[in-house]
């Protein structure tokens, strides 16, 4: 973007930046992690290294001193981009770790948070995750300071449509945020899933997360996947896999009291950017429908480093979203504001008691009940996080 915008985990970065000698900072490619690293060091002295060059990254596995010497000494800070491309690479990061060398380094792919990379990490690093632009980044980005319903929901529609990534952001119009997002994809499906995870079937792959951008919200089953595409049970999970790992889709579980059900029950998947997923379904439609909401609203969750999980009683009764943070938070979507509370969030409120629940809504107006001793707040999406926060 031609102007910076602050991120919301610089608060968190700034707690930990002095205490570990090793910041990981993971999330979707070009989601900023670049950019956000470098806005921190402006004022250190620092240097940047991409991962992507391949001397570089032959001098880093052949001889880790020779990289010292070349791009880590003498620098307050030094910015490794991409560390996951490389091989020893947690073996490596430990030993300039332990000679008092800062690292601030970066990563696309989870496969960096691998026990091969972690196991020598212990006590050294700490992870950040760094998501597209949230609704709160978003509206300071488009230099809004005061909102009234029409703005509001103008920039609701226009964030869930094409996503939060930094470069669509930065462009007004709708065709060029479409040819990004295309470009995007296209980068992440062949380089970080299928280059990094040997997936050789592209259109198969291709076709398997189209049908995954169509059924955002709804249960996973390998039965009807197998059936509807011809996708074998070993490629769906290892292509699942690949896509949870590079950052593209995420796999909300179950909530349960008893935890060893939440492993065993059919995940629902959701796209980490709802730009993406519109772009992979082709469906860029100048209304939001509730598929869409819905994966907006997860999208909005995960980026306050809350893990969405979903609820299902044995009798039909359903909760979109259930957080886990001090007590329980039920979470119900609904595209307008409804008149009443649902049969599922009722059913959950009576079982599990919280103190709490929220109704998050696109068009509608805000209010307050209360229902078996739990505060119901009916909130626009804009104020979501204003609730989250404040639990």
């Amino acid at each position: 973007m031609a102007e910076y915008i602050e991120r919301e985990i610089k608060e968190q970065f700034d707690k930990i930046k002095e205490i570990y000698p090793i910041i990981a900072l993971v999330g979707p490619r070009q989601a900023g992690k670049t950019t956000f690293l470098k806005e921190q060091a402006k004022t250190l002295k620092s240097k940047y290294v991409l991962f992507d060059d391949p001397d570089v990254r032959n001098l880093f596995e052949e001889d880790v001193k020779k990289f010292e010497r070349q791009y880590v000494e003498s620098n307050e800070v030094t910015i490794l981009d991409e560390v996951h491309y490389c091989k020893e690479a947690g073996r490596n990061l430990k030993y300039l770790a332990d000679k008092g060398h800062k690292l601030w380094i970066t990563s696309s792919s989870e496969l960096i948070l691998g026990k091969q990379v972690l196991s020598y990490l212990v006590g050294r690093v700490s992870i950040l995750r760094l998501y597209p632009l949230s609704l709160n980044e978003f509206t300071k980005a488009m230099h809004h300071k005061e909102l009234n319903k029409q703005i509001a929901e103008r920039i609701v529609w226009e964030h869930a449509v094409y996503g939060g990534y930094p470069m669509v952001v930065a462009n007004s119009e709708l065709e060029i945020k479409k040819t990004i997002l295309k470009d995007l994809y296209e980068i992440m499906l062949l380089k970080d899933v299928a280059q990094n995870f040997s997936i050789e079937n592209i259109k198969s792959l291709e076709e398997f997360t189209r049908y995954l951008s169509l059924s955002v919200g709804g249960l996973i089953s390998y039965n009807e996947i197998s059936k509807n595409i011809n996708l074998s049970f070993q490629s769906i999970k290892k292509y699942l896999c690949a896509l949870e790992k590079s950052n593209l889709v995420f796999a909300a579980i179950p909530f349960f009291r008893n935890k060893l059900k939440e492993i065993t029950k059919q995940p629902k998947i959701y796209f980490i950017d709802s730009g993406i997923r519109n772009y992979t379904s082709k469906k860029f439609d100048s209304e939001i429908d509730g598929a869409l909401f819905e994966n907006y609203v997860f999208d909005e969750l995960i980026k306050t480093s809350l893990i969405p999980k979903y609820w299902r009683s044995k009798s039909g009764s359903e909760v979109d979203f259930v957080i886990e943070k001090e007590g329980v938070l039920p979470i119900e979507v609904k595209l307008t504001n409804p008149k009443k509370i649902g049969r599922g969030l009722l059913s959950f409120i009576k079982e599990y008691k919280p103190r709490k629940a929220l109704v998050v809504f696109y068009k509608g107006e805000e209010k307050i009940i209360k229902e078996e001793n739990c505060e119901i707040i009916f909130t626009n999406i804009i104020n979501l996080s204003k609730h989250l926060t404040n639990k």
